[in-house]
Protein backbone atom coordinates (compact mmCIF):
# COMPACT_ATOMS: atom_id res chain seq x y z
CA UNK A 1 0.00 0.00 0.00
CA UNK A 2 1.87 3.54 -1.63
CA UNK A 3 0.18 7.00 -1.00
CA UNK A 4 1.92 10.23 -2.10
CA UNK A 5 0.63 13.20 -1.89
CA UNK A 6 1.99 16.64 -3.63
CA UNK A 7 1.69 19.20 -0.95
CA UNK A 8 2.19 22.89 -2.08
CA UNK A 9 5.15 24.45 -0.01
CA UNK A 10 3.34 27.66 -0.05
CA UNK A 11 0.46 26.67 1.50
CA UNK A 12 2.30 24.49 4.59
CA UNK A 13 4.70 27.73 4.87
CA UNK A 14 1.09 29.81 6.00
CA UNK A 15 1.13 26.94 8.88
CA UNK A 16 4.16 28.17 9.80
CA UNK A 17 2.52 31.41 11.18
CA UNK A 18 0.18 29.73 13.32
CA UNK A 19 3.03 27.38 14.88
CA UNK A 20 5.62 30.21 15.40
CA UNK A 21 2.86 32.76 16.59
CA UNK A 22 3.60 31.30 19.87
CA UNK A 23 7.01 33.02 20.28
CA UNK A 24 4.13 35.82 21.27
CA UNK A 25 3.80 34.43 24.64
CA UNK A 26 7.28 32.61 24.69
CA UNK A 27 10.80 34.28 25.46
CA UNK A 28 13.06 33.17 22.89
CA UNK A 29 15.80 30.81 23.09
CA UNK A 30 19.19 32.72 24.97
CA UNK A 31 22.43 32.06 25.48
CA UNK A 32 22.19 33.10 28.38
CA UNK A 33 19.51 30.26 29.56
CA UNK A 34 19.80 28.37 32.18
CA UNK A 35 21.63 24.95 31.62
CA UNK A 36 21.18 23.48 35.03
CA UNK A 37 18.10 21.79 36.00
CA UNK A 38 16.02 21.98 38.98
CA UNK A 39 17.03 19.18 41.71
CA UNK A 40 14.84 17.57 44.39
CA UNK A 41 14.81 14.82 46.68
CA UNK A 42 11.06 13.61 47.03
CA UNK A 43 9.14 14.80 43.76
CA UNK A 44 8.92 17.17 41.06
CA UNK A 45 6.43 18.95 38.51
CA UNK A 46 7.49 20.28 35.15
CA UNK A 47 5.00 22.34 33.61
CA UNK A 48 4.40 25.62 31.23
CA UNK A 49 3.03 27.36 34.21
CA UNK A 50 5.00 28.07 37.50
CA UNK A 51 1.69 27.96 39.33
CA UNK A 52 0.40 24.70 37.47
CA UNK A 53 3.79 23.70 38.92
CA UNK A 54 3.73 24.77 42.74
CA UNK A 55 0.14 23.66 42.93
CA UNK A 56 1.38 19.91 41.79
CA UNK A 57 4.55 20.08 43.84
CA UNK A 58 2.07 21.12 46.96
CA UNK A 59 0.12 18.07 46.55
CA UNK A 60 2.69 15.61 46.64
CA UNK A 61 4.66 17.44 49.84
CA UNK A 62 0.81 16.88 51.49
CA UNK A 63 1.35 13.27 50.72
CA UNK A 64 -0.32 13.06 47.38
CA UNK A 65 0.91 10.47 44.55
CA UNK A 66 2.37 11.40 41.16
CA UNK A 67 -1.22 10.98 39.49
CA UNK A 68 -2.97 13.29 42.16
CA UNK A 69 -0.21 15.68 41.49
CA UNK A 70 -0.33 15.33 37.50
CA UNK A 71 -4.64 15.73 37.95
CA UNK A 72 -4.38 18.77 40.47
CA UNK A 73 -1.53 20.50 38.06
CA UNK A 74 -4.12 20.03 34.83
CA UNK A 75 -7.04 21.39 36.74
CA UNK A 76 -4.78 24.22 37.32
CA UNK A 77 -3.73 24.94 33.77
CA UNK A 78 -7.25 25.31 32.68
CA UNK A 79 -6.96 27.78 34.83
CA UNK A 80 -3.73 29.70 34.61
CA UNK A 81 -2.78 28.82 30.86
CA UNK A 82 -5.73 29.53 28.72
CA UNK A 83 -4.72 28.78 25.07
CA UNK A 84 -3.73 25.53 26.02
CA UNK A 85 -4.91 24.02 29.63
CA UNK A 86 -8.19 22.85 29.55
CA UNK A 87 -11.50 21.38 30.57
CA UNK A 88 -13.07 21.81 27.17
CA UNK A 89 -10.42 19.66 25.22
CA UNK A 90 -8.95 16.37 25.25
CA UNK A 91 -5.19 14.64 26.21
CA UNK A 92 -3.61 11.11 27.06
CA UNK A 93 -1.50 10.52 29.86
CA UNK A 94 1.11 7.65 30.34
CA UNK A 95 1.77 5.96 33.64
CA UNK A 96 4.26 4.23 35.33
CA UNK A 97 3.82 2.84 39.34
CA UNK A 98 5.77 1.84 41.55
CA UNK A 99 4.85 -1.73 40.99
CA UNK A 100 5.58 -1.86 37.63
CA UNK A 101 2.33 -1.23 36.49
CA UNK A 102 2.71 0.52 32.78
CA UNK A 103 -0.70 2.33 31.58
CA UNK A 104 -2.29 5.11 29.90
CA UNK A 105 -5.24 7.28 29.86
CA UNK A 106 -6.41 8.07 26.31
CA UNK A 107 -9.12 11.04 26.36
CA UNK A 108 -8.94 12.45 23.31
CA UNK A 109 -12.02 14.10 22.20
CA UNK A 110 -13.96 12.53 19.57
CA UNK A 111 -16.45 13.52 16.40
CA UNK A 112 -19.83 14.30 17.65
CA UNK A 113 -22.80 11.75 16.77
CA UNK A 114 -23.79 13.84 13.40
CA UNK A 115 -20.20 14.52 12.04
CA UNK A 116 -19.72 13.36 8.93
CA UNK A 117 -17.00 12.82 6.76
CA UNK A 118 -17.57 15.34 3.90
CA UNK A 119 -18.87 17.78 6.83
CA UNK A 120 -16.27 20.17 5.94
CA UNK A 121 -16.32 20.51 2.03
CA UNK A 122 -18.39 22.72 -0.08
CA UNK A 123 -21.02 21.47 -2.95
CA UNK A 124 -17.80 20.84 -5.50
CA UNK A 125 -15.88 18.78 -2.92
CA UNK A 126 -13.41 21.78 -1.76
CA UNK A 127 -12.45 22.47 1.64
CA UNK A 128 -14.17 25.35 3.31
CA UNK A 129 -11.49 27.74 4.64
CA UNK A 130 -11.77 28.15 8.68
CA UNK A 131 -14.62 25.67 9.10
CA UNK A 132 -13.03 23.15 11.18
CA UNK A 133 -10.39 25.80 12.78
CA UNK A 134 -12.79 28.03 14.97
CA UNK A 135 -16.56 28.31 15.47
CA UNK A 136 -18.94 25.80 17.07
CA UNK A 137 -18.66 23.63 13.91
CA UNK A 138 -14.88 22.50 15.09
CA UNK A 139 -15.27 21.28 18.58
CA UNK A 140 -15.08 18.05 19.61
CA UNK A 141 -16.55 16.24 21.90
CA UNK A 142 -14.30 16.86 25.35
CA UNK A 143 -12.52 14.56 27.80
CA UNK A 144 -10.43 16.23 29.75
CA UNK A 145 -12.64 16.27 32.48
CA UNK A 146 -13.21 12.64 31.86
CA UNK A 147 -9.93 11.51 31.92
CA UNK A 148 -8.68 13.29 34.73
CA UNK A 149 -11.17 12.24 37.16
CA UNK A 150 -10.58 8.59 35.91
CA UNK A 151 -7.15 8.63 36.68
CA UNK A 152 -7.70 10.26 39.82
CA UNK A 153 -9.96 7.81 41.16
CA UNK A 154 -8.15 4.37 39.56
CA UNK A 155 -4.35 5.33 40.46
CA UNK A 156 -4.23 8.36 42.75
CA UNK A 157 -4.87 8.55 46.54
CA UNK A 158 -6.53 11.93 47.29
CA UNK A 159 -10.47 12.96 46.86
CA UNK A 160 -11.36 15.42 44.00
CA UNK A 161 -12.08 17.54 45.96
CA UNK A 162 -8.54 17.95 47.45
CA UNK A 163 -6.67 18.25 44.04
CA UNK A 164 -9.48 20.65 42.21
CA UNK A 165 -9.53 23.03 44.80
CA UNK A 166 -6.27 24.93 43.55
CA UNK A 167 -7.91 25.73 40.61
CA UNK A 168 -11.33 27.07 41.96
CA UNK A 169 -9.26 29.37 44.11
CA UNK A 170 -6.76 30.63 41.08
CA UNK A 171 -10.04 31.28 39.07
CA UNK A 172 -12.34 32.88 41.92
CA UNK A 173 -9.47 34.70 43.87
CA UNK A 174 -7.33 35.57 40.26
CA UNK A 175 -4.10 35.54 39.45
CA UNK A 176 -1.54 38.31 38.11
CA UNK A 177 -0.73 37.92 34.41
CA UNK A 178 2.36 37.56 32.82
CA UNK A 179 3.42 39.80 30.14
CA UNK A 180 3.25 36.58 27.47
CA UNK A 181 -0.30 35.71 28.65
CA UNK A 182 -1.51 39.35 28.53
CA UNK A 183 -0.18 39.54 25.36
CA UNK A 184 -1.68 36.46 24.05
CA UNK A 185 -4.70 37.79 25.16
CA UNK A 186 -4.22 40.94 22.56
CA UNK A 187 -3.02 39.53 19.84
CA UNK A 188 -6.29 37.50 19.60
CA UNK A 189 -8.92 40.24 20.66
CA UNK A 190 -9.90 41.11 17.12
CA UNK A 191 -10.98 37.29 16.96
CA UNK A 192 -12.23 36.68 20.24
CA UNK A 193 -14.48 39.93 19.12
CA UNK A 194 -16.56 37.58 16.93
CA UNK A 195 -17.51 35.77 20.22
CA UNK A 196 -19.46 37.84 23.15
CA UNK A 197 -18.86 34.95 25.47
CA UNK A 198 -15.09 35.12 24.75
CA UNK A 199 -14.44 38.80 24.64
CA UNK A 200 -16.20 38.85 27.66
CA UNK A 201 -13.93 36.64 29.72
CA UNK A 202 -10.77 37.81 28.16
CA UNK A 203 -10.98 41.45 28.21
CA UNK A 204 -12.10 44.09 30.44
CA UNK A 205 -15.24 45.00 28.94
CA UNK A 206 -13.48 45.87 25.96
CA UNK A 207 -10.54 47.02 27.42
CA UNK A 208 -7.29 45.01 26.68
CA UNK A 209 -5.48 43.14 29.81
CA UNK A 210 -2.19 44.21 30.85
CA UNK A 211 0.55 42.46 32.52
CA UNK A 212 0.48 42.80 36.38
CA UNK A 213 -3.80 42.91 36.11
CA UNK A 214 -5.52 40.45 38.59
CA UNK A 215 -6.90 37.82 35.89
CA UNK A 216 -10.50 36.37 37.62
CA UNK A 217 -12.50 33.99 36.14
CA UNK A 218 -16.18 33.17 38.01
CA UNK A 219 -18.17 31.05 35.64
CA UNK A 220 -14.94 28.89 35.66
CA UNK A 221 -14.59 28.78 38.96
CA UNK A 222 -18.53 27.59 39.49
CA UNK A 223 -17.88 25.26 36.61
CA UNK A 224 -14.72 23.97 38.30
CA UNK A 225 -16.79 23.60 41.88
CA UNK A 226 -19.82 21.36 40.02
CA UNK A 227 -17.20 19.29 38.76
CA UNK A 228 -15.41 19.56 42.31
CA UNK A 229 -19.12 18.44 43.62
CA UNK A 230 -20.62 15.80 41.35
CA UNK A 231 -17.42 14.65 39.60
CA UNK A 232 -17.79 14.21 35.73
CA UNK A 233 -22.00 14.12 36.33
CA UNK A 234 -20.95 18.08 37.06
CA UNK A 235 -19.45 18.41 33.28
CA UNK A 236 -21.09 16.00 31.41
CA UNK A 237 -24.93 16.17 32.61
CA UNK A 238 -26.60 19.34 34.65
CA UNK A 239 -25.82 23.05 34.03
CA UNK A 240 -22.58 22.66 32.70
CA UNK A 241 -24.34 20.20 29.76
CA UNK A 242 -27.35 22.50 29.21
CA UNK A 243 -25.05 25.55 28.75
CA UNK A 244 -23.05 23.51 26.27
CA UNK A 245 -25.35 22.21 24.06
CA UNK A 246 -27.04 25.90 24.39
CA UNK A 247 -23.79 27.31 22.74
CA UNK A 248 -23.87 24.42 19.89
CA UNK A 249 -27.41 25.35 19.22
CA UNK A 250 -27.19 28.66 18.73
CA UNK A 251 -23.75 28.26 16.55
CA UNK A 252 -24.81 25.58 14.22
CA UNK A 253 -22.49 22.74 16.20
CA UNK A 254 -23.00 19.23 16.28
CA UNK A 255 -22.47 17.98 20.18
CA UNK A 256 -26.03 17.07 21.76
CA UNK A 257 -26.83 16.28 25.30
CA UNK A 258 -26.23 12.10 24.21
CA UNK A 259 -22.40 13.17 22.91
CA UNK A 260 -21.71 14.34 26.21
CA UNK A 261 -23.43 11.59 28.03
CA UNK A 262 -21.98 8.94 25.52
CA UNK A 263 -18.07 10.40 26.74
CA UNK A 264 -15.99 7.68 28.39
CA UNK A 265 -12.63 7.61 28.45
CA UNK A 266 -10.29 4.91 27.29
CA UNK A 267 -7.64 3.00 29.40
CA UNK A 268 -5.00 1.51 26.81
CA UNK A 269 -2.02 -0.52 26.95
CA UNK A 270 1.24 1.79 25.82
CA UNK A 271 2.96 1.13 22.73
CA UNK A 272 6.52 -0.11 24.38
CA UNK A 273 10.15 0.01 22.30
CA UNK A 274 13.54 -0.66 23.49
CA UNK A 275 16.44 1.72 22.25
CA UNK A 276 20.34 0.67 23.06
CA UNK A 277 18.74 -1.07 26.79
CA UNK A 278 16.27 1.41 27.68
CA UNK A 279 12.43 0.59 27.31
CA UNK A 280 10.27 3.25 25.91
CA UNK A 281 6.94 3.82 26.91
CA UNK A 282 4.76 5.76 24.95
CA UNK A 283 1.01 6.37 23.97
CA UNK A 284 -0.81 4.07 21.15
CA UNK A 285 -3.53 5.18 18.43
CA UNK A 286 -5.31 7.49 18.49
CA UNK A 287 -2.11 9.30 19.10
CA UNK A 288 0.44 8.46 16.32
CA UNK A 289 3.62 9.81 18.27
CA UNK A 290 4.25 6.63 20.41
CA UNK A 291 4.41 4.80 17.06
CA UNK A 292 6.20 7.58 15.43
CA UNK A 293 8.82 7.44 18.43
CA UNK A 294 9.56 4.22 18.86
CA UNK A 295 9.52 3.63 14.79
CA UNK A 296 12.32 6.50 14.88
CA UNK A 297 14.46 5.15 17.67
CA UNK A 298 14.59 1.87 15.77
CA UNK A 299 15.75 3.28 12.65
CA UNK A 300 18.73 5.13 14.27
CA UNK A 301 19.65 2.69 16.99
CA UNK A 302 21.12 1.51 13.96
CA UNK A 303 23.77 4.23 13.11
CA UNK A 304 26.53 5.04 15.27
CA UNK A 305 25.24 8.78 16.38
CA UNK A 306 27.49 9.48 19.32
CA UNK A 307 30.63 9.26 17.18
CA UNK A 308 29.13 11.26 14.09
CA UNK A 309 28.68 14.00 16.59
CA UNK A 310 25.45 16.12 17.99
CA UNK A 311 24.98 19.23 14.98
CA UNK A 312 26.92 17.27 12.42
CA UNK A 313 25.65 17.06 8.68
CA UNK A 314 25.69 13.11 8.73
CA UNK A 315 23.73 13.57 11.79
CA UNK A 316 21.12 15.63 10.53
CA UNK A 317 21.02 13.20 7.48
CA UNK A 318 20.38 10.53 9.74
CA UNK A 319 17.63 12.24 11.32
CA UNK A 320 15.75 13.86 8.72
CA UNK A 321 15.98 10.74 6.43
CA UNK A 322 14.44 8.41 8.89
CA UNK A 323 11.68 11.16 9.85
CA UNK A 324 10.96 11.49 6.17
CA UNK A 325 10.34 7.37 6.54
CA UNK A 326 8.15 7.62 9.57
CA UNK A 327 5.69 10.70 8.68
CA UNK A 328 4.99 8.56 5.26
CA UNK A 329 3.82 5.72 7.73
CA UNK A 330 1.67 8.09 9.78
CA UNK A 331 -0.02 9.95 6.82
CA UNK A 332 -1.02 6.35 5.78
CA UNK A 333 -1.80 3.90 8.41
CA UNK A 334 -2.33 5.76 11.62
CA UNK A 335 -5.58 6.58 13.18
CA UNK A 336 -7.96 5.18 16.04
CA UNK A 337 -7.66 2.10 15.63
CA UNK A 338 -11.13 1.48 17.78
CA UNK A 339 -12.35 2.27 14.09
CA UNK A 340 -8.73 1.15 11.58
CA UNK A 341 -6.49 -1.76 12.06
CA UNK A 342 -3.22 0.24 12.91
CA UNK A 343 -0.67 -2.36 11.86
CA UNK A 344 1.29 -1.34 15.02
CA UNK A 345 3.37 -4.33 15.60
CA UNK A 346 4.78 -4.28 12.16
CA UNK A 347 5.44 -0.05 12.50
CA UNK A 348 7.42 -0.44 15.81
CA UNK A 349 9.67 -3.75 14.87
CA UNK A 350 13.04 -3.85 14.46
CA UNK A 351 13.19 -5.31 11.47
CA UNK A 352 10.88 -2.81 9.62
CA UNK A 353 13.20 -0.24 10.92
CA UNK A 354 16.34 -2.70 9.65
CA UNK A 355 14.75 -2.14 5.98
CA UNK A 356 14.22 1.60 6.10
CA UNK A 357 17.89 1.95 7.34
CA UNK A 358 19.17 -0.29 4.61
CA UNK A 359 17.70 2.63 2.56
CA UNK A 360 19.30 5.61 3.61
CA UNK A 361 22.40 6.10 1.71
CA UNK A 362 24.64 8.93 1.68
CA UNK A 363 22.02 11.83 0.06
CA UNK A 364 19.08 13.18 0.84
CA UNK A 365 16.10 11.13 -1.34
CA UNK A 366 13.43 13.11 -2.32
CA UNK A 367 10.29 13.08 -0.24
CA UNK A 368 8.47 11.92 -4.08
CA UNK A 369 10.08 8.98 -3.82
CA UNK A 370 9.37 8.07 -0.48
CA UNK A 371 5.94 5.61 0.68
CA UNK A 372 5.29 4.03 3.35
CA UNK A 373 5.85 1.02 3.81
CA UNK A 374 4.23 -2.19 2.73
CA UNK A 375 2.50 -4.78 4.67
CA UNK A 376 2.16 -7.60 2.73
CA UNK A 377 4.80 -9.08 5.11
CA UNK A 378 4.61 -9.80 8.85
CA UNK A 379 7.15 -8.84 10.84
CA UNK A 380 7.75 -10.45 14.56
CA UNK A 381 8.56 -9.35 17.50
CA UNK A 382 -2.89 10.69 15.41
CA UNK A 383 -2.85 24.54 21.30
CA UNK A 384 -1.08 22.06 23.34
CA UNK A 385 0.83 21.96 26.53
CA UNK A 386 2.83 19.20 28.73
CA UNK A 387 3.49 18.64 31.91
CA UNK A 388 5.71 15.58 33.60
CA UNK A 389 5.45 14.54 37.42
CA UNK A 390 7.66 12.23 39.78
CA UNK A 391 6.75 10.93 43.35
CA UNK A 392 9.10 9.91 46.35
CA UNK A 393 7.48 6.28 45.38
CA UNK A 394 8.63 5.96 41.86
CA UNK A 395 5.40 6.71 40.63
CA UNK A 396 5.84 8.72 36.91
CA UNK A 397 3.24 10.42 34.99
CA UNK A 398 3.56 12.47 31.28
CA UNK A 399 0.85 14.53 29.99
CA UNK A 400 0.14 16.43 27.13
CA UNK A 401 -3.05 18.07 26.75
CA UNK A 402 -4.64 20.36 24.23
CA UNK A 403 -7.44 22.88 22.83
CA UNK A 404 -5.44 21.85 19.44
CA UNK A 405 -5.08 25.92 18.15
CA UNK A 406 -4.05 28.41 20.57
CA UNK A 407 -7.42 28.90 22.24
CA UNK A 408 -8.74 26.37 20.67
CA UNK A 409 -12.26 27.34 18.85
CA UNK A 410 -12.12 30.91 20.14
CA UNK A 411 -15.45 29.96 21.52
CA UNK A 412 -16.16 30.07 25.58
CA UNK A 413 -19.25 28.62 26.94
CA UNK A 414 -21.19 31.46 27.72
CA UNK A 415 -22.12 31.00 31.50
CA UNK A 416 -19.45 28.45 31.75
CA UNK A 417 -16.49 30.23 31.81
CA UNK A 418 -13.92 27.59 29.63
CA UNK A 419 -12.89 27.86 25.90
CA UNK A 420 -13.69 24.54 23.44
CA UNK A 421 -11.30 23.10 20.95
CA UNK A 422 -11.37 22.83 17.62
CA UNK A 423 -9.93 19.32 17.11
CA UNK A 424 -11.87 17.80 14.44
CA UNK A 425 -9.19 19.56 12.20
CA UNK A 426 -7.12 17.14 13.45
CA UNK A 427 -9.24 14.70 10.84
CA UNK A 428 -8.29 14.48 7.07
CA UNK A 429 -11.69 17.08 5.44
CA UNK A 430 -10.20 15.91 2.15
CA UNK A 431 -7.05 13.50 1.33
CA UNK A 432 -4.42 15.68 0.15
CA UNK A 433 -5.42 18.82 1.91
CA UNK A 434 -2.90 19.50 4.65
CA UNK A 435 -4.00 20.42 8.26
CA UNK A 436 -3.22 23.20 10.14
CA UNK A 437 0.06 21.53 11.23
CA UNK A 438 0.70 20.65 7.09
CA UNK A 439 -0.37 16.99 8.41
CA UNK A 440 -1.67 14.98 5.73
CA UNK A 441 -3.74 11.89 6.08
CA UNK A 442 -6.24 9.41 4.64
CA UNK A 443 -9.04 6.49 5.18
CA UNK A 444 -7.55 5.08 8.23
CA UNK A 445 -8.12 9.27 9.58
CA UNK A 446 -11.29 10.53 8.24
CA UNK A 447 -14.34 11.55 9.76
CA UNK A 448 -16.72 8.92 11.56
CA UNK A 449 -18.97 9.50 14.60
CA UNK A 450 -17.32 9.19 18.07
CA UNK A 451 -13.97 8.45 16.59
CA UNK A 452 -11.01 9.84 18.01
CA UNK A 453 -8.70 12.23 15.60
CA UNK A 454 -5.46 11.63 15.36
CA UNK A 455 -2.74 13.67 17.09
CA UNK A 456 0.83 14.10 17.35
CA UNK A 457 0.97 14.13 21.15
CA UNK A 458 3.83 12.12 22.51
CA UNK A 459 3.72 11.64 26.29
CA UNK A 460 6.85 9.43 27.28
CA UNK A 461 8.49 7.66 29.75
CA UNK A 462 11.86 6.17 29.65
CA UNK A 463 12.56 3.35 31.77
CA UNK A 464 16.55 2.09 32.63
CA UNK A 465 16.84 -1.15 34.49
CA UNK A 466 12.99 -0.87 35.02
CA UNK A 467 12.70 2.46 37.00
CA UNK A 468 11.63 5.87 35.53
CA UNK A 469 14.64 7.61 34.08
CA UNK A 470 13.24 10.28 31.93
CA UNK A 471 9.53 11.65 31.99
CA UNK A 472 9.38 13.55 28.92
CA UNK A 473 6.71 15.45 25.99
CA UNK A 474 5.57 18.72 24.37
CA UNK A 475 3.47 20.65 22.54
CA UNK A 476 4.03 21.53 19.11
CA UNK A 477 1.73 19.76 16.80
CA UNK A 478 3.43 18.10 14.30
CA UNK A 479 6.49 18.17 15.85
CA UNK A 480 5.86 16.85 19.13
CA UNK A 481 7.19 14.01 17.89
CA UNK A 482 10.36 15.08 16.56
CA UNK A 483 10.58 17.13 19.42
CA UNK A 484 10.63 14.39 21.96
CA UNK A 485 13.00 12.03 19.15
CA UNK A 486 15.56 15.07 20.13
CA UNK A 487 15.28 15.46 23.60
CA UNK A 488 15.82 11.58 24.48
CA UNK A 489 18.68 11.34 21.77
CA UNK A 490 20.19 14.50 23.36
CA UNK A 491 20.15 12.20 27.25
CA UNK A 492 20.66 8.62 25.80
CA UNK A 493 23.27 9.63 22.69
CA UNK A 494 25.12 12.56 24.44
CA UNK A 495 24.97 12.56 27.65
CA UNK A 496 23.26 16.03 27.84
CA UNK A 497 21.30 17.09 32.04
CA UNK A 498 17.97 17.20 31.20
CA UNK A 499 17.89 20.92 31.05
CA UNK A 500 20.65 20.98 28.09
CA UNK A 501 18.70 18.32 26.42
CA UNK A 502 16.13 20.27 26.27
CA UNK A 503 17.16 23.84 25.68
CA UNK A 504 19.40 22.38 23.03
CA UNK A 505 18.07 23.79 19.13
CA UNK A 506 15.84 21.23 17.19
CA UNK A 507 15.58 20.65 13.53
CA UNK A 508 12.02 19.04 11.88
CA UNK A 509 11.04 17.59 8.94
CA UNK A 510 7.73 15.62 8.57
CA UNK A 511 8.19 13.93 4.72
CA UNK A 512 5.99 16.53 3.06
CA UNK A 513 6.92 19.43 2.62
CA UNK A 514 10.36 18.50 1.52
CA UNK A 515 12.49 20.41 3.87
CA UNK A 516 14.16 20.88 6.67
CA UNK A 517 13.20 23.08 9.12
CA UNK A 518 15.59 24.32 11.80
CA UNK A 519 15.55 26.63 15.12
CA UNK A 520 18.42 29.13 15.17
CA UNK A 521 21.52 27.99 16.30
CA UNK A 522 20.75 24.04 15.60
CA UNK A 523 22.81 23.75 12.09
CA UNK A 524 26.34 25.90 11.89
CA UNK A 525 27.73 27.19 8.26
CA UNK A 526 29.13 24.73 7.35
CA UNK A 527 26.75 21.62 8.12
CA UNK A 528 24.08 23.93 6.53
CA UNK A 529 26.52 23.99 3.56
CA UNK A 530 26.63 20.19 3.51
CA UNK A 531 23.33 19.66 4.03
CA UNK A 532 22.69 21.84 0.62
CA UNK A 533 24.86 19.92 -0.94
CA UNK A 534 23.40 16.60 -0.11
CA UNK A 535 20.11 18.23 -2.08
CA UNK A 536 18.47 19.60 1.38
CA UNK A 537 16.71 22.47 1.23
CA UNK A 538 16.07 24.53 5.08
CA UNK A 539 14.58 26.81 6.32
CA UNK A 540 16.01 28.82 9.52
CA UNK A 541 15.07 31.78 11.17
CA UNK A 542 11.86 32.68 13.69
CA UNK A 543 11.26 29.15 14.34
CA UNK A 544 10.19 27.34 17.51
CA UNK A 545 9.98 23.44 17.45
CA UNK A 546 8.45 22.25 20.55
CA UNK A 547 8.08 23.54 24.28
CA UNK A 548 8.98 20.40 26.13
CA UNK A 549 8.93 19.65 29.82
CA UNK A 550 11.31 17.25 31.73
CA UNK A 551 12.13 15.04 34.30
CA UNK A 552 15.65 12.62 34.60
CA UNK A 553 16.07 10.45 37.61
CA UNK A 554 19.28 9.26 39.10
CA UNK A 555 18.41 6.12 40.77
CA UNK A 556 21.25 6.01 42.40
CA UNK A 557 22.29 9.48 43.89
CA UNK A 558 18.34 9.37 44.49
CA UNK A 559 18.55 13.08 42.83
CA UNK A 560 15.37 13.97 40.76
CA UNK A 561 16.15 16.68 37.94
CA UNK A 562 13.33 19.00 36.57
CA UNK A 563 13.87 21.05 33.61
CA UNK A 564 11.24 23.36 31.51
CA UNK A 565 12.46 24.50 28.35
CA UNK A 566 13.49 27.99 27.63
CA UNK A 567 11.34 28.94 24.56
CA UNK A 568 8.67 29.40 27.36
CA UNK A 569 7.46 30.52 30.44
CA UNK A 570 7.21 27.56 32.67
CA UNK A 571 9.05 25.89 35.82
CA UNK A 572 10.15 22.72 37.46
CA UNK A 573 9.15 22.59 41.15
CA UNK A 574 10.54 20.17 42.87
CA UNK A 575 11.07 19.24 47.16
Amino acid sequence: MSIIFAVKKSAFYKTILILTSLTLFFSQLKCTAPVKPVEAKNGMVVSASTIASEVGVKILKEGGNAVDAAVATGFALAVTLPYAGNIGGGGFMVIHLSDGTNTTIDYREKAPLSAFREMYLDEEGNVIPRLSLEGALSVGVPGSVAGMIYALKKYGTMPLEKVIQPAIDLAEKGWVLDESTANGFKKFVDVFKKYPSTYKVFTKNGIPYEEGDVFKQPDLAHTLELIRDKGADGFYKGKVADLIVKQMKEMNGLITYEDLENYNPVERNPVTGNYRGYEIVSMPPPSSGGIALIELLNILENFNLNEEGWGSSLYIHRLVEAMKYVYADRTVYLGDADFYPVPVKELISKEYAKEIFKKIGDAAVPSTQISAGNFNKHYESPQTTHYSVYDANGNAVSVTTTLNSEFGSKVVVEGAGFLLNNEMNDFVEKPGVPNQFGLMGGEANSIEPEKRMLSSMTPTIVLKEDKPYIIVGSPGGSRIITTVLQVILNCIEFNMNIQKAINSPRIHHQWMPDTIFCETGALDDDTKDKLTEMGYSIVEGEITIGMAEGIMIDNKSKIIYGASDTRGTGAAAGY
